[in-house]
C-alpha cells in the first residue's frame, strides 16, 4: 500500500475511494494499488448520511477544493469529484 494525496487529482477527475466508517479518525490511510483506490478511515457511522458528510467535509478541507460524490452513496466504494 503506497501514500498518496489527494491533492494529485485535477479538478473534474473522479477519484475512487473505499471508506471504512466508524474508525477513531478521520483520515487517509494510503493507496490501495491492487483495487485502485484510495483508503480512508471515517468517524462517523454510515447512518443518516453521516458518513458521506463527513467524507466530503474531509476531503474538502484537505484538499482545500470543494469535494462531492460521484457515485455510492450507500457503498464503501465512492467516486469522489474535485471541483
Amino acid at each position: 500500500m503506497k501514500k498518496h494525496s489527494f491533492n494529485s487529482f485535477g479538478q473534474g477527475k473522479t477519484m475512487p475511494v473505499i471508506v471504512k466508517p466508524n474508525s477513531k479518525k478521520t483520515l487517509l490511510k494510503g493507496y490501495d494499488e491492487e483495487r485502485k483506490a484510495y483508503l480512508l478511515d471515517v468517524a462517523a457511522p454510515p447512518e443518516n448520511n453521516k458518513a458521506n458528510q463527513e467524507i466530503v467535509k474531509y476531503i474538502s478541507k484537505v484538499t482545500g477544493r470543494k469535494a462531492k460524490i460521484k457515485s455510492g452513496l450507500t457503498s464503501k466504494k465512492k467516486l469522489i469529484v474535485l471541483d
